[in-house]
């Protein structure tokens, strides 16, 4: 029997002996004690009955919940906040000796710390400026948290709740915002469509102002074109009767049709008038029709 004790005692030395560190953690071991060394992960050694792994501490990051808390705004209201940090351990013989129990303190740094955060901002910030107020809660805890042993990597507001009160008056609020901008937009609306109706018109006056001055410029060439064929053919016209009169027989006919016109017109008048005044050598037609012609013949003459 006293072989097989003493193997026993052995192999439990052995194993008492080898202790075997996960992977990302940490093993703080005392001898007699006193701090000795901090195991890392692998197979490790240690003096049986004399060494012992004191602390055992995680190195991932880890989430704690910060428990919900009453803060009193800058402008006086009561809002309950909550969050959640994330923290690691980076060195654990500082999280084993620094402080009895590093997550109680964070927490209790954490909730003290957002409650003289919120009590800087009105209630209105609070909600937009939640980065600011996260980042200031970080800054300083992890400026306290440097003696721990652990790091400050982030933390989060979850929740913040003013009193019904308050909400109800917030919802009120808002709604009077949404009216208000309704009413903007409606009125903007309004000029917009007075200003289009406007410049309608005013554009319709312009087209049709333009449009009246290129009727009369269109008309107006018109009348010049017509008044030039008219020149243009009593021109030709009268180089024809000139030319006319150069032909054998041509001055009778002249002289023949002279008196149609003559007759002709006074036989208009007549018609129209019932008084009427004549030259008075009206009845010697000849002489009238002699003194046309001699004008006729001057004129060719000079051609």
């Amino acid at each position: 029997m006293t072989p097989l004790i003493i193997a026993i005692l052995a192999i439990l030395v052995i194993m008492s002996s080898v202790k075997v560190v996960p992977q990302q953690t940490a093993y703080v071991v005392e001898r007699l004690g006193k701090f000795h060394a901090v195991l890392e992960p692998g197979i490790n050694f240690i003096i049986p009955f004399f060494d012992r792994a004191a602390y055992r501490h995680s190195l991932k990051e880890q989430a704690y919940d910060i428990p919900e808390q009453i803060c009193i705004t800058k402008d006086n209201v009561q809002v309950q906040v909550d969050g959640v940090i994330f923290l690691q351990v980076v060195d654990p013989k500082t999280a084993s000796y620094g402080v009895s129990n590093y997550v109680f303190a964070v927490t209790q740094l954490a909730q003290t710390t957002m409650r003289s955060e919120v009590g800087k901002i009105d209630l209105d910030r609070c909600f937009e400026e939640r980065t600011t107020i996260n980042r200031s809660v970080v800054n300083a805890i992890d400026e306290a948290a440097i003696g721990w042993g652990v790091k400050i990597l982030r933390y989060e507001i979850k929740n913040i709740s003013p009193p019904q009160s308050v909400l109800h008056a917030m919802e009120k609020q808002m709604q009077a915002e949404r009216e208000k901008r309704a009413r903007i937009l409606t009125s903007e609306g309004e000029k917009q469509s007075v200003i289009n109706v406007a410049e309608g018109q005013k554009q319709k006056v312009v087209l049709e102002s333009e449009a009246l001055q290129l009727r009369q410029i269109n008309e107006a060439n018109g009348q010049a074109e017509a008044i030039r064929a008219v020149a243009s053919a009593t021109a030709d016209a009268l180089i024809k009767v000139a030319n006319a009169t150069q032909q054998k027989g041509g001055f009778e006919a002249i002289q023949l049709r002279v008196a149609e016109q003559v007759v002709e017109q006074f036989g208009n008048l007549a018609k129209t008038n019932n008084t009427l005044i004549l030259p008075a050598n009206f009845g010697d037609l000849a002489s009238l029709i002699s003194g046309a012609m001699t004008v006729v013949k001057q004129q060719s003459d000079k051609k």
